[in-house]
């Protein structure tokens, strides 16, 4: 497994990668033993169907919190993998941008409106990267509306790779993989690894059988495509009945439950550490700023795992 990484930063704003509590997490992330860093960077279109992708850097990292955070990473050897990533302001999830009152023809226009501004949204980030020595860069996140563009995403790969040298990757949603046509374009296939592993029990050798029904799926895709596949998002909360839906944010209603999610966690890593199709995993995710005490770890039903018996199973898979 060449990358034991992580997801940091997601919820990061203007200068919270430079603050001490920033600074902070990431040390406490270093700790575990990661050798890459996804560093997660959100920006907005205000609705679903907008065209227009805005910067405001009131709510996100500017380009010297990235450089803060990359920099920092790179003196202690661990790469980089950075990941914009594009939210809509009315609450839609990103996985339904798209112009669904439109006819064809007009939905073509509007795609060659929004790819345009993507385009240039991605550019500023790709030629960031490059600047900064990023090893790879997250060309998109869980946008199945836009995945069937065939034609407009390799034109955006191609302009890409005129400006960054690294590697390219793309995070589809779990279950989605079958959908894109253009991974050959692309050095890795990417997913967001939210299988539902505990539906049948939150046994761990019950999760380890089902991982097992992933990694068929996932070896076949790699096959298809030659290229190696990446976990770009996969975390289970540590709450009971989440790893039967562990991409849940909602549910507070659930009790904490480390074990169950320690069990997602080291059942997952037992199937796939050795197989050679697999490069690796960003667990999500690391908190900007993340608590210290083990009284607020045992309270925390959330994805972060510092304190509890999964940071335990990573340590001893990433040491």
């Amino acid at each position: 497994m060449e990358i034991k990484g992580f997801t940091y930063g997601y919820d990061g704003r203007r200068g919270g990668f430079r603050s001490e509590d920033g600074i902070k997490s990431q040390e406490l992330l270093y700790d575990i033993g990661v050798n890459w860093i996804c560093l997660a960077v959100v920006n907005r279109q205000k609705k679903f169907y907008s065209t227009d992708i805005s910067f405001d850097f009131s709510k996100t990292p500017t380009d010297r919190d990235i450089a803060f955070a990359v920099e920092k990473a790179h003196a202690k050897g661990i790469k980089i993998c950075l990941k914009p990533i594009l939210n809509s302001d009315d609450g839609m999830w990103r996985a339904y941008i798209s112009f669904p009152d439109r006819n064809m023809a007009e939905q073509d226009v509007y795609w060659k409106k929004w790819f345009k501004s993507y385009t240039v949204y991605m550019l500023h980030y790709a030629e960031l990267a490059e600047e900064l020595g990023a090893e790879m860069l997250c060309i998109g996140c869980e946008m199945s509306g836009t995945e069937q563009k065939d034609e407009y995403w390799r034109k955006l790969i191609k302009k890409l790779r005129k400006v960054y040298s690294g590697k390219l990757v793309y995070n589809t949603n779990h279950g989605d993989e079958e959908n894109i046509a253009w991974f050959d374009a692309l050095d890795y296939i990417g997913t967001s690894a939210y299988y539902q592993v505990g539906r049948n029990g939150s046994e761990k050798e019950k999760m380890v059988s089902e991982w097992e029904k992933v990694r068929l799926h996932l070896n076949a895709l790699s096959h298809k495509f030659g290229r190696k596949y990446i976990f770009m998002e996969i975390g289970c909360r540590s709450a009971k009945g989440c790893a039967a839906i562990p991409w849940d944010f909602s549910h507070k209603e659930y009790p904490f439950s480390e074990e169950e999610q320690a069990d997602f966690y080291e059942s997952c890593l037992d199937v796939f550490t050795k197989e050679p199709n697999f490069a690796g995993v960003f667990w999500w995710d690391w908190s900007t700023f993340i608590y210290n005490d083990e009284k607020t770890a045992k309270k925390d039903i959330g994805f972060n795992i510092h304190l509890k018996k999964a940071e335990e199973v990573i340590k001893k898979f990433y040491k």
